[in-house]
């Protein structure tokens, strides 16, 4: 990690190097937050509430999601863009290199200017919670900071996914956003709102319902049972399945010639 870090620092560095174009970025970053979180509140002005979600809960999901798939392009953007460590040759230079190699990958790139979309995430989350006027014991404290915990291990097992399939087709596929951007776009609701087919795939294919459905409904006092609280632990254990999916598929990598 000592390495991860050192990374951290020198792409951090790198990016101030030029402050007025990296100000003006992170602020655009606000405006787009802003537009979904807008975009929610008329949404509920008209109806008053979705299957029996109001506002507020469905801000909060909003929050634990945005904060999880925020963090993911700040700190692990480096797998999210894979494909073009392999179509540049750069994957080849890491692979020469004697460091671990995802770890080389995790640190190949940062876009700090996502961290305005990670403080907006916590202000929403905080406003959501003053609303809900949550009765808080040890269950709903630890159910809270596990979905947030899981909603960073989900967004990295999925950029994982992706960057694994970039040994068989190089160039990254379009397809992915559909569980990237497009898993992020509709799990901003909780899950449950959606029909069955749609729960189910989200329970257990990607178990993005463990991040903001279950444990939101323990959260929210609509279910009582306190194992609840620990689900989006399961959720944090899809990323074992991604990684063993990625070092399987890396054994197949031939170098491109780039």
């Amino acid at each position: 990690m000592k390495l991860y870090f050192k990374y951290l620092v020198v792409a951090f560095k790198s990016e101030l190097q030029y402050k007025w174009s990296f100000l003006l970025a992170f602020l655009s970053q606000i405006v787009i937050v802003f537009t979904s979180y807008f975009m929610i509140t008329s949404l509920f002005d008209k109806f008053g509430n979705i299957k029996g979600f109001t506002v507020h809960e469905v801000l909060l999901t909003f929050a634990v999601i945005q904060f999880g798939f925020s963090f993911s392009e700040v700190f692990f953007r480096g797998v999210d863009k894979f494909d073009r460590l392999i179509v540049e040759g750069g994957y080849d230079r890491l692979l020469i290199r004697p460091r671990n190699i995802f770890l080389q990958v995790l640190g190949s790139e940062f876009q700090f200017v996502k961290l305005s979309r990670m403080l907006q995430a916590i202000i929403i989350l905080g406003m959501a919670l003053l609303q809900l006027h949550i009765a808080f014991d040890v269950f709903k404290v630890i159910a809270l900071v596990l979905m947030l915990l899981s909603s960073i291990f989900i967004f990295l097992g999925i950029f994982i996914l992706g960057a694994s399939y970039c040994f068989f087709t190089v160039e990254g596929l379009e397809a992915r956003n559909l569980f990237t951007y497009g898993g992020r776009e509709i799990t901003k609701y909780p899950v449950g709102v959606f029909n069955k087919n749609i729960l189910w795939f989200f329970t257990f294919i990607f178990p993005f319902a463990f991040v903001n459905y279950y444990p939101l409904l323990y959260v929210t006092g609509k279910l009582q049972n306190p194992i609840y609280a620990f689900s989006p632990m399961i959720a944090m254990l899809f990323l074992i399945p991604c990684i063993f999916i990625f070092e399987k598929s890396s054994r197949r990598y031939l170098s491109t010639g780039s």
